[in-house]
Formats: C-alpha cells, sequence, structure tokens
C-alpha cells in the first residue's frame, strides 16, 4: 500500500503540469500582429517613415495615413504600399492647426487611432557648436522636434482616450538622445534629449488609460536626411555608417521598423516608458 505522502509529490506535479501553457500558446502570431490596427506615420515620405509605413500594412494593419510635407513623395510612397489601405494627408507638425486635424481627419475616416508614430524630425543643417548656437536655426529645430513631437503625442493621445483605445505612441528620438557629439550639434542633441523626457511623462500621465509610450533611438542609418548630410549616394553613404557601431554589417531603416512595429503590437503590451535603442552599440570611430 502506497502511504500519502510518496503519492503528494506526483498530485504537486500533476498540478503544476495542468496550469503549464500549451508552447503554441506562448508563441505569438507575427506576420500579422498589427492585425486590424489604424495608424499614423508622420514624416512618412521616406526614410525610417516610409519603410515603417510599409511594415505596418505588411504586418496587417487596416490602415495607416502617411503624413508629411513632402506631398509629391507622399503621395507617391502611399499609392505604392496600397492604395486601398494607405491614405496620404499633408501636415506640417510645427503647426498644432494641422496636427490637430490630421488626428480627427483619421479618426473620421478610419474609426479609430491605435498607433501614432510621431516620426517627424529634421537634422541641424550646420555644425551648431555652443559658442556659434545660430539661434534662428535652433528655433527650427526645435519646431519640429520638440515642439512638432509634443503636438503629436497630445492629439494621438486625446483621441486614444476619447475613443477608449488602449493605443500605443512611439516617438523617434536618436542615439544622440543619451549622449553628445563632441564636434557640434547641439541643438539636435538637445531636442532629442527632450523626445525621451516628453516620452518619460506621457508614459506616466497615460498609463492608467491604458495608452503605451516609448521611443525608438535608431543609431546612424543611411537615411535620405543623412545622405544628404554626407553629401553621399545611399551605397556610399551606408558603407560610412559602419564604423559607427561595434556589431558587423550596417544599420539600415528596416532594423528601426522591425523595432517600431515591435512597440506598436500587442508582443509589447507590458512595455511603456521605454526607449528602443536600435544602434548595434554605437562608438565614435577614432
Amino acid at each position: 500500500m502506497v502511504s500519502s505522502l510518496t503519492q503528494q509529490p506526483r498530485l504537486t506535479l500533476d498540478i503544476f503540469v495542468h496550469f503549464l501553457p500549451k508552447m503554441t500558446d506562448l508563441l505569438l502570431p507575427t506576420k500579422h500582429k498589427l492585425h486590424g490596427k489604424v495608424a499614423i506615420v508622420t514624416g512618412g515620405a521616406s526614410g525610417f517613415g516610409e519603410v515603417t509605413a510599409l511594415h505596418f500594412i505588411n504586418h496587417g494593419a487596416r490602415a495607416v495615413v502617411i503624413a508629411d510635407v513632402q506631398d509629391e513623395k507622399g503621395q507617391k510612397v502611399a499609392a505604392s504600399i496600397c492604395p486601398d489601405r494607405c491614405t496620404y494627408i499633408h501636415c506640417d507638425v510645427t503647426d498644432e492647426d494641422q496636427v490637430k486635424s490630421l488626428v480627427e481627419t483619421t479618426v473620421s475616416l478610419y474609426g479609430q487611432l491605435d498607433i501614432m508614430f510621431s516620426n517627424a524630425g529634421i537634422a541641424t543643417p550646420s555644425k551648431q557648436v555652443v559658442t556659434d548656437l545660430d539661434m534662428s536655426a535652433f528655433d527650427k529645430v526645435f519646431a519640429v522636434n520638440v515642439r512638432g513631437m509634443a503636438a503629436c503625442v497630445k492629439h494621438s493621445a486625446r483621441a486614444m482616450k476619447k475613443g477608449g483605445v488602449r493605443g500605443s505612441i512611439i516617438c523617434t528620438a536618436s542615439v544622440m538622445a543619451s549622449m553628445a557629439n563632441p564636434t557640434g550639434g547641439t541643438d539636435y542633441v538637445m531636442s532629442k534629449h527632450a523626445v525621451l523626457g516628453l516620452m518619460r511623462a506621457a508614459s506616466l500621465q497615460l498609463a492608467s488609460y491604458g495608452i503605451r509610450v516609448n521611443s525608438v533611438s535608431p543609431g546612424l542609418v543611411a537615411t535620405p536626411m543623412m545622405c544628404e548630410s554626407f553629401g553621399a549616394e545611399k551605397e556610399v553613404a551606408m558603407k560610412m555608417t559602419e564604423k559607427f557601431s561595434r556589431l558587423e554589417g550596417v544599420n539600415t531603416e528596416k532594423h528601426v521598423a522591425d523595432a517600431v512595429s515591435f512597440l506598436a503590437s500587442d508582443e509589447s503590451e507590458f512595455v511603456t516608458g521605454h526607449d528602443l535603442v536600435v544602434d548595434g552599440a554605437f562608438v565614435f570611430p577614432q
């Protein structure tokens, strides 16, 4: 006769196994992880925005609104991605009324807003060292990178709250949001530090509504803006960026779009207030 003491471990194991999830339950679908979602991508006519808009569609988004000031490019991108599910709307993020109209039009067209990828930004047009700051250029960088970013977060959050949407807001920061460039770019570095402050404040204030706010910080990537800064064609610029990361290979728009898609999806449903760095272990070349 087997004693109850010898049976107890077996009973405990049976109970433990009963409550273990099946491995299939742990595997989230990745191909359509944005199924049915409605997204806005600012700065969506090129670079990170263009590639991410395509990613969103490929991951099953019901609709993606591309917002930019580059009208011809934006319209072509929307048409090339998926004319039935992708729309272009002109929006200068430095004008809050245009941002408000962008969000309201999106909700009017598609019924809700689930994802805001606040990506519009500009680079420093000159060296901008502290002792020789061009304050007019400084104001322009802050108008887009900080004020415009804040307007996008503000109005997307309002729409999500009003619609009872547990949405996701992702801001484009930069590897320069947590370091500095010894050769200049002071206003750009300051603006990207401000993006992290905005993201962290908004993530705390919106958490009770189920709205997540995160940022993505790319390293050096050969986007059209970066190619213009380098004065080089894309292939040449890509080669130039290799020396800025410790990982072998080239950091691309796709790497950043993958990170944004993760933050936009339910795969990151308990992630908020986080800056996801995509830089291959950034390093200033010697």
